[in-house]
């Protein structure tokens, strides 16, 4: 029992890994990845289980797409599964920060023909993930409408709350329009972990954020001021990586301990990189206090992330197989698509198709992950040395 358990936390960090290594584009098109490596290829969970996962993780603050993978991890392996998920999508991009703090400050690496490529890469990828995620989640008119009106109003209106707000809205309308109603699919998901301890984690949660300031005007330590900032930040943003930006900017740039210019220089070596965009606190900690500064800020700033999962995960997995609330979870499965749509115009294709031949790449690449069926990992690669080849063009 004992080695079944090691192998099955080693092929989650394994695959966790891959990910990590392989998820360009930002926290949207981390979420295709991991739908077509959790749902598509392992089935690990469904598509209904996966929805309503990325629907609670929109609810919360903190990064979304790091929230599903510990969530996944969570679901397959137990506490240790969430941890070597994190660990596993997390810590290649981390190292890489960490990297790139010491030796490519001032760098223009976010202009690279090899960077672009990757984001035409997320427009494939991300385009695969909403074509099977609508046929399962929009079957009727009705849950089609509903992702439409998702679709609109995230695109008109663009807040950092917009998607918990239609979200809401969603839910509402699903309540009463399939009140009664039977999904043909369960969407409930198991929790392995007890209620007693997602109390535990909300106490942290709310604790650590009420004690770390007291603490940090306490004992004037520069670790617990970088471990307070990093800790808020990481708890009071919604919208995902980019929002953090500003707040970290505030919080390091006025004070003397990151330059204008060093800040610049990283965020353009976050743009570089696979994995979460709050990996950028990697960069921040270790210009600050070097390698084991960029570990502390990466606890910090994932910590409050891994609380808020464990402590709604079990409350959302008995809401959502409530059949009183079926209705309500059909509704914010269909909104999901619809919000998934609006970010893959916006900023995913926005950003990455400029000119014809850019579409006709993402067609190619699209078509290497959707019907000649080859790995993620491959139209990595491709993307990235095709990019760079149509910069030369």
């Amino acid at each position: 029992m004992k080695q079944k358990k090691l192998s099955l936390l080693f092929e989650i960090l394994i695959v966790s890994t891959k990910l990590g290594l392989t998820s360009f584009g930002g926290p949207i098109a981390h979420l295709g990845y991991f739908h077509e490596e959790y749902v598509r290829r392992r089935k690990w969970l469904n598509e209904q289980g996966y929805a309503s996962l990325v629907a609670l993780c929109q609810f919360l603050p903190g990064p979304a797409s790091s929230q599903v993978g510990i969530g996944v991890g969570v679901l397959r392996g137990g506490l240790l599964g969430g941890i070597f998920a994190f660990l596993g999508f997390t810590f290649p991009s981390v190292i890489a920060l960490i990297l790139f703090a010491l030796i490519l400050q001032g760098m223009d690496v976010g202009n690279a023909g090899w960077i672009h490529g990757l984001k035409i890469v997320a427009v494939a990828v991300v385009a695969h993930a909403i074509l099977g995620m609508s046929q399962k989640l929009t079957p009727d008119l009705t849950r089609k409408s509903i992702a439409l009106f998702a679709l609109i109003g995230t695109l008109l209106w663009q807040t950092a709350f917009s998607q918990v707000g239609v979200i809401v809205v969603a839910a509402v309308m699903g309540l009463f329009i399939y009140k009664g109603q039977k999904e043909d699919s369960s969407t409930s998901i198991q929790f392995p972990l007890s209620r007693m301890v997602a109390v535990v984690c909300l106490g942290l949660f709310f604790g650590l954020l009420i004690i770390l300031p007291v603490l940090r005007e306490l004992t004037a330590s520069s670790w617990v001021a970088m471990f307070d900032s990093f800790y808020r930040s990481g708890s009071l943003v919604f919208g995902g990586g980019h929002v953090v930006l500003p707040l970290l900017e505030r919080e390091f740039v006025p004070s003397g301990l990151l330059s204008k210019e060093a800040f610049l220089a990283g965020y353009g070596a976050a743009q570089a990189v696979p994995g979460p965009l709050f990996t950028f606190a990697a960069y921040i900690g270790a210009v600050v206090d070097g390698w084991a500064g960029g570990l502390l800020a990466t606890f910090a700033i994932f910590l409050p992330a891994f609380l808020l999962v464990l402590g709604t995960l079990p409350f959302w997995t008995s809401l959502s197989g409530n059949p009183k609330i079926k209705g309500a979870v059909m509704g914010v499965n269909a909104a999901v698509v619809g919000i998934l749509i609006s970010a893959f115009y916006d900023p995913i294709w926005t950003s990455s198709i400029l000119v014809p031949m850019d579409f006709a790449f993402a067609a190619l690449l699209f078509c290497m992950l959707a019907c000649w069926k080859l790995p993620p990992w491959v139209v990595v690669i491709t993307g990235s040395v095709g990019g760079y080849l149509i910069s030369l063009v």
